[in-house]
């Protein structure tokens, strides 16, 4: 059973909202993806809007308030950032079920592998954590990593942190790979993920599948996401 996860590259607090309130009662989970402007060129909230300065991101931190509508729908943080290590504690106060790492910013492998087994056994039971991996990165660079991680992203794209991007065929290969040598591993793909794409990738053995600009961008969300889940 393949999972369907809309992604939201939120421009600020309000567009978060609204697009979260859009998919509210759909699905269960949604992607956040959280762009820095240096780790990628895109910034998204909070960083478009201040930082930890923007209003409703330093309430949410304080518990002063909860991500938008955070009692029906569970959410999962891609850090597309350069201090998601560093910051691990406070993007877990956003109220996180999933955390995605990014290979590519998270510096030393051995170090990073160090902070994973680190991370308090509490938090691991509360939450699942991911590692994404872009598409031409050495496919070799996580295998260590593997056993402690609960899921892998891969990038079906080149262009890391922007939605409407071309696929990029690579991928396929890349899943192939990873599921026959870690064949109970879940995989998720983000970006390029269409209804061309979507039968490829099933059979190459995602099971996740994070959907941005093809959901958000139609006038029929419930049934573009039943289309898309009707495919696996």
């Amino acid at each position: 059973m393949i999972e369907i996860i809309p992604a939201i590259l939120p421009k600020n607090y309000e567009d978060l909202k609204n697009k979260i309130a859009l998919v509210r009662g759909i699905v269960p989970v949604v992607q956040i993806d959280i762009c820095d402007g240096i780790f990628v060129p895109s910034k998204t909230w909070p960083f478009s809007t201040g930082g930890a300065e923007d209003y409703n991101f330093h309430r949410i931190l304080n518990e002063e308030e909860g991500m938008p509508f955070w009692e029906d729908i569970d959410f999962e943080f891609d850090l597309m950032v350069v201090d998601a290590v560093k910051n691990f504690d406070l993007y877990t106060k956003l109220g996180a079920k999933n955390i995605i790492f990014h290979l590519e910013a998270v510096g030393d492998l051995k170090e990073f592998k160090n902070f994973l087994e680190g991370i308090d056994m509490y938090i691991r039971e509360m939450m699942k954590i991911g590692i994404s991996i872009n598409i031409n990165t050495s496919l070799e660079q996580i295998f260590p990593l593997i056993n402690n991680v609960d899921f892998v992203q891969f990038m079906g794209i080149e262009k890391v942190g922007f939605q409407g991007q071309e696929f990029n065929k690579k991928v396929l290969e890349n899943i192939k790979i990873l599921k026959e040598r870690f064949p109970d591993l879940v995989i998720s793909v983000d970006g390029g993920v269409n209804f061309e794409t979507v039968p490829l990738l099933i059979e190459a053995g995602a099971m996740k599948l994070i959907i941005g600009s093809t959901i958000f961008n139609t006038d029929d969300i419930v049934g573009t996401i039943e289309e898309f889940k009707n495919l696996g």
